[in-house]
């Protein structure tokens, strides 16, 4: 007998329909799987059948073909299981095809049924949502609260197979309760423990209102790694958008918590410089998100940005640019959305005391060129603000004086992205003055014209490319937006060409 059960699975972070047809006929006792099963696929023969004898099903000795439609795409995880058994005893008559004719199946199952959980549970949950609203969608009770942010989706989720079936035959399967989502501010760092530093706090504002890409540079002990922490306490709050987008990713790189909490704080991510470019843009047999994803919507610090391999540093000119990475494989392609706000930190120098206001630099001019060079010009050109930074007197930390609270600077980055957001409402994928055309902002983007003379003159004298006479401009119309300026006048350029590496 043939049985076709609904499930589905993940590519990249957006997930599509599978079939999985079970057909059971006579023949010497024998399982096989097609339609381009991984190792862990193959291993569900394994599973499934431990588990039916281990909940009280007996599957007689027959020739079992699994089949998973569309055979042309991989199919990868553990969450074939469930589909699979209820194909199973639907295919022996255990069960009716009409039944479970409006469900979707997805888990892995545990050698004694036991429904355990998968990776991805929320694109699944969401993709099924767009198919077919009316569908009831039966995944493993660890994934309930993160499916359950698709509020118009009816959710089932049994604890065993064997709950399974015996809710499917008896009509009792009730609808799984749901955590409600949590959301804010993550409290523990703020930028009123920053003592000094104001040129600094001020970068970084300009950045947060922008989603401008920012390198600090300065000796040990300036306060680099703090500010940088500090960064996601002045970003707006997530929206419920760009929380489940965010929430999907953490969902398909397995990194949620148990519980599968709703993700409401803006990733923030700091890899160690020893990171391969795997590791840092995505990659794998399998294309799995990298860091640059992780931090979708969210700080990516990169501490000691000089130790880095060379080459993870190049693999980041695409994300910059296009706010996200493809992944091209022989057999497939696989897009993650890494729209992130870059924060780096290096040293001055090698020895690090360049410009300290009281120990002498050791290096000679050839040393700091051969330090600095490790960082290409192409992708310091796309960093939009490079800022330089001292220690703080012991005097300053001693003074005990009270520093402006994040919330007070998150107050006008909020109202800084909001006039950016209805002036780029006509324009697909673009929400910030960092993501827009230069071609566009020269046109539309209200600079006066004294300050495109003084661009002009500076952009010859500092020899900037066009990259960066672009950048310069997005950089002066997030300082315009801040002052709640309608124009870019040359004040607003002045400070944004103070920005640029020398």
């Amino acid at each position: 007998m043939l049985a076709a059960i609904r499930s589905a699975a993940v590519l990249g972070i957006d997930a599509y329909d599978v079939c999985v047809e079970v057909d059971v006929a006579q023949g010497l006792p024998h399982w096989t799987i097609v339609g381009l099963p991984s190792g862990e696929v193959k291993e569900s023969r394994e599973r499934v059948s431990a588990a039916l004898a281990n909940s009280g099903y007996v599957v007689p000795p027959r020739r079992v073909t699994v089949s998973l439609s569309p055979g042309d795409t991989r199919k990868t995880g553990t969450g074939f299981d469930v589909p699979i058994a209820v194909g199973l005893l639907v295919a022996l008559g255990v069960l009716d095809a009409a039944a479970v004719e409006h469900f979707t199946f997805l888990g892995e199952l545990g050698l004694d049924g036991a429904v355990r959980g998968v990776r991805g549970a929320l694109s699944v949950a969401r993709h099924v949502a767009r198919r077919d609203g009316a569908s009831t969608l039966v995944v493993p009770p660890a994934n309930v609260n993160e499916a359950g942010l698709v509020g118009t989706l009816r959710l089932v989720a049994p604890a065993t197979l064997q709950e399974l079936v015996e809710g499917v035959r008896g009509g009792t399967l009730t609808t799984a309760q749901r955590r409600e989502p949590g959301a804010g501010h993550d409290e523990g760092a703020d930028f009123a423990d920053v003592v000094g530093q104001e040129s600094a706090k001020r970068a970084l504002e300009i950045a947060a209102a922008g989603a401008h890409a920012c390198l600090l540079i300065g000796p040990p002990g300036a306060g680099k790694t703090m500010l940088a922490r500090r960064m996601p306490s002045i970003l707006p709050a997530l929206t419920e958008e760009e929380a489940l987008e965010v929430t999907a990713i953490h969902s398909v790189a397995g990194l949620l918590p148990t519980s599968g909490e709703y993700l409401a704080v803006r990733p923030f991510r700091a890899p160690h410089h020893s990171i391969s470019s795997a590791g840092l843009v995505g990659g794998g047999g399998v294309p799995r998100p990298g860091e640059v994803s992780l931090a979708h919507h969210g700080v990516l610090f990169l501490d000691e940005l000089l130790e880095f391999p060379r080459s993870a540093l190049e693999s980041l000119r695409q994300p910059l640019e296009d706010g996200r990475v493809v992944i091209a494989r022989a057999a497939l392609s696989v897009a993650f959305p890494a729209r992130f706000s870059l924060v780096a930190a290096m040293n001055p120098c090698p020895c690090s005391f360049l410009g300290h206001p009281s120990r002498p630099c050791v290096c000679s001019e050839s040393e700091i060129t051969k330090y600095r060079s490790r960082l290409s010009g192409p992708m310091a050109d796309r960093i939009d603000m490079h800022v330089m930074l001292t220690p703080v007197s012991l005097d300053a930390l001693d003074a005990n004086v009270a520093a402006e609270a994040s919330e007070a600077i998150r107050t006008r980055v909020d109202a800084a992205r909001a006039l950016q957001r209805r002036r780029y409402e006509s324009l697909e994928r673009v929400e910030c003055n960092a993501h827009v055309s230069g071609r566009w902002l020269l046109a539309r983007g209200r600079v006066e014209p004294e300050a495109r003379r003084l661009l002009m003159e500076a952009s010859e004298a500092l020899q900037l490319s066009a990259r960066a006479y672009h950048r310069v401009l997005r950089v002066a119309r997030t300082i315009a937006d801040l002052e709640r300026s309608e124009s870019v006048v040359d004040a607003h350029l002045a400070e944004a060409l103070r920005y640029r590496a020398r």
